[in-house]
């Protein structure tokens, strides 16, 4: 007769256990894809410390799901996703600099090119 309101206690306690911090594979896979557009619009980690820093959280992320730390997997994986859009943004922003630069020389070509037009 205890064994059976026992047995249902220990599986309340479980599945409250699982209802608290589920398994994040969700965000796992957001992180992921975050990390994969930083890499396709540029960012390397060699050179962007932010992707460095999103890849190596990502990893502790994984090793956290592997362990069952379902909220320091979540939580780490929610920095390394930041992370890897910030590096992708800041290459982004790099790249769009480097376009800007070069209108602005075209723009500048241009101008002497008409003040030569118009001394003739």
């Amino acid at each position: 007769m205890i064994f059976r309101p026992l047995l249902a206690a220990l599986a309340v306690v479980a599945l409250a256990g699982c209802a608290a911090d589920p398994a994040p594979t969700e965000q796992l896979r957001l992180t992921r894809q975050a990390l994969e557009q930083a890499s396709a619009v540029g960012a390397v980690a060699e050179e962007s410390a932010e992707l460095k820093l999103a890849e190596d959280k990502f990893a502790r992320a994984e090793a956290d799901m592997a362990d069952q730390s379902y909220k320091d997997a979540r939580m780490q994986a929610e920095q390394a996703e930041l992370d890897a859009r910030l590096a992708e943004a800041q290459v982004l922003t790099r790249k769009s600099q480097e376009q800007l630069n070069v209108l602005n020389t075209r723009i500048t070509r241009l101008r002497k090119q008409l003040q030569l037009g118009e001394a003739q």
